[in-house]
């Protein structure tokens, strides 16, 4: 058997290494376009910036080493020009040779990876413009900072690459500005818990401009549409990425309307013996059911597995993704699983959400500090839909117990049942995935009836607004306008203060006491709504809204006492 496979990175590399284990006979030849082959390409901004300074530790595999490794064919500057179904051959082009040559297959897989866009912008040839995709574009960026030391720079997209980029910039000492088109940073979390991460980035000192494209540029500014000129001696275009599948046109093999290739469960095409994965390939999302690219490296590891078993004969599946993923921007963690409100919304999906705010860890251990945990479940059954986490460290660790909730079908009361591993210096007895589970629960039992920072311009011009935190918290945090302040261990005895007959819309600082005051306000006879997630989420959102600058998450204290200082 011969196999053909284009593109040698994650996907590609990987199905090929499986291809050998499974038969050690076939005759598998790997074409990569580029210059390198299973390089770390997540790790490429930590380079740039310092964190990583051996340039060969961001090659896991060279061609030499893999075919030495799995007897895998390793053919780099050869870049697949046209693949004939027909014929069952690709046309091929050695970059360094100037040879076209064509080349059989009996099974052929396409892991052509994706490109950076790039859009053609009056002056973009007078300043510095990168995109950051591979090894060379790493190199370029990194040898530009140590040869012309630029002093500003302007990032032009801000998804997980974009930030990544902007913190290993300023580590090099240059000053940044964050350009976003959309309404908010970071496309896969809500606009809600993006609030933080935008006052965070200010916090860190940089230039954050977001529903506003860029126009134009001069030789050390970025123009954008509104005529805002930003300083950047060089720029970092990161505004996605289009499936590398040109070389498919006349092959017959279906293709999506933005390139992609579409493929089954068992990643086969359309077209017989021709499959396909990685970032140039659909998926199907596992909460809507959709079929769309979702570009991650852990989900083409695994779709190169199942390629290699579906070609040696088992009957393997590819069950979907998700989206699972996490990003550090200095001491801000930021991960998310699943789908997003906005999405369900789009989908028409019925869903409730949550805000919870925990501690990494016991809150007498020291050191620890605030998470901010959104979870999106099924008015139903419960069905964890999603979950979105914005905090410092063990993120990644209840992020990872999220993303298995969602992944086999659990329910927040499953996240209640979760038994996960406690010590003081790691977590709580009640983990922030139990709280959430917890949480949930008496919003779907309509105990704690929530209400958000969005509704509270909405909120009845004759309700009451009470705010429970203490009056010291008050003078050091603020507090929403027009909400009145009764600490909560004073409420059973000012109760004459309460209009009973009214709404009552209740606050303080992340949910808790808010819900024990509507617990007993409501078994007094009224109708109350807390603030889900308190007045840190409504800050995060007011600061936002304001353009202010934060430090992105707290250290943690027990509900109600005072930071020391």
């Amino acid at each position: 058997m011969k196999v053909l496979i284009v593109g040698g990175v994650a996907g590609g590399a990987g199905a090929a290494a499986r291809l050998r284990r499974n038969d050690e006979k076939a005759e598998i030849i790997l074409f990569e376009k580029g210059e390198f082959i299973s390089f770390a390409n997540c790790g490429l901004p930590y380079y740039i910036g310092g964190t990583i300074t051996d340039r060969a530790q961001l090659q896991l595999q060279t061609p030499q080493a893999f075919h030495a490794r799995f007897h895998v064919d390793v053919r780099v500057n050869n870049e697949v020009l046209r693949v004939n179904p027909a014929e069952r051959t690709v046309t091929v082009k050695n970059h360094t040779s100037g040879e076209i040559y064509t080349e059989r297959y009996d099974k052929l897989v396409l892991s052509p990876g994706a490109s950076p866009i790039r859009p053609s912008m009056p002056g973009m040839e007078k300043n510095h413009v990168f995109t950051l995709r591979n090894i060379p574009d790493t190199y370029a960026i990194y040898d530009h900072i140590e040869k012309r030391k630029p002093r500003t720079a302007a990032v032009i997209g801000a998804g997980f690459i974009g930030l990544e980029m902007a913190e290993n910039l300023a580590h090099r000492g240059v000053k940044v500005s964050v350009v976003e088109a959309a309404p908010h940073v970071m496309a896969p979390i809500d606009l809600d818990m993006a609030h933080t991460v935008h006052n965070y980035i200010r916090g860190a000192g940089m230039g954050l401009y977001v529903g506003k494209k860029c126009e134009s540029f001069t030789e050390d500014t970025v123009v954008l549409e509104d005529g805002t000129s930003i300083p950047a001696d060089m720029v970092i275009l990161s505004i996605g990425v289009t499936p590398e599948t040109r070389f498919l046109e006349g092959s017959g093999v279906e293709l999506g309307r933005r390139g992609e290739i579409l493929v089954n469960e068992q990643l086969r095409t359309n077209v017989p013996d021709i499959f396909a994965l990685g970032d140039a390939a659909t998926v199907t999302n596992i909460v809507t059911g959709n079929t769309q690219v979702i570009p991650l490296a852990g989900p083409a590891n695994k779709q190169a597995r199942v390629v290699a078993d579906v070609i040696c004969g088992k009957d393997a599946k590819y069950k979907g993704s998700q989206g699972t993923a996490i990003m550090k921007f200095f001491d801000l963690v930021v991960a998310c699983t699943g789908e997003k409100e906005e999405n369900l919304k789009a989908n028409e999906i019925p869903y409730r959400k949550i805000f919870t705010v925990s501690a990494n860890h016991a809150g007498y251990y020291p050191g620890g500090t605030q998470m901010m945990i959104k979870t999106i479940f099924s008015p139903g059954s419960g069905e964890v839909l999603g979950a979105q986490i914005v905090g410092g460290e063990g993120v990644d660790k209840r992020i990872d117990d999220l993303a298995n909730a969602v992944r086999f079908g659990l329910t927040i009361y499953d996240l209640q049942e979760m038994e996960l591993a406690y010590a003081p210096p790691f977590s709580s007895a009640k983990d922030p995935v139990n709280m959430a589970g917890f949480v949930a629960e008496n919003v779907l039992e309509g105990t704690m009836v929530p209400f958000y920072p969005e509704d509270v311009a909405h909120i009845p011009a004759d309700a009451v607004r009470l705010d429970v935190r203490n009056r010291e918290e008050l003078m050091d945090q603020g507090t929403i306008p027009g909400f009145m302040n009764i600490p909560l261990n004073e409420l059973r005895h000012r109760l004459n203060e309460v209009d009973l007959t009214k709404e009552i819309y209740v606050s303080c600082q992340v949910g808790l006491r808010g819900y024990v005051a509507q617990r007993l306000l409501t078994q007094l006879g009224a109708k109350v709504y807390n603030l889900s997630g308190g007045y840190a989420l409504y800050s995060a959102y007011a600061r936002d809204q304001k353009g202010l600058a934060d430090s992105g998450h707290k250290n943690c204290t027990a509900c109600g006492m005072q930071e020391k200082k």
